[in-house]
């Protein structure tokens, strides 16, 4: 699956979850998914805590987090 197939499973509807972006057909958060990576999660970890999920699901979480990390600049300081 490409870049852009991956992005189509995430949505973005202002009358959704107050509009952050969801994985397509469910109301879990794209950023929820990078936390749950983020803390050390696998992925099969993650479907067996959401089993309506695919594999698919999380790496477009991956790629929107990617096309969001092109867009912006995070200002992190060190510790």
């Amino acid at each position: 699956m490409n870049r852009e197939e991956l992005l189509q499973r995430i949505t973005v509807d202002p009358t959704i979850c107050f509009g952050k972006p969801c994985i397509r057909g469910h109301r879990i958060w794209v950023s929820l998914i990078l936390d749950l990576l983020a803390s050390g999660m696998s992925i099969e970890e993650i479907l067996q805590q959401y089993p309506q999920l695919d594999e698919v699901d999380i790496r477009a979480c991956i790629a929107y987090g990617a096309e969001m990390a092109r867009e912006r600049h995070l200002i992190v300081s060190a510790i």
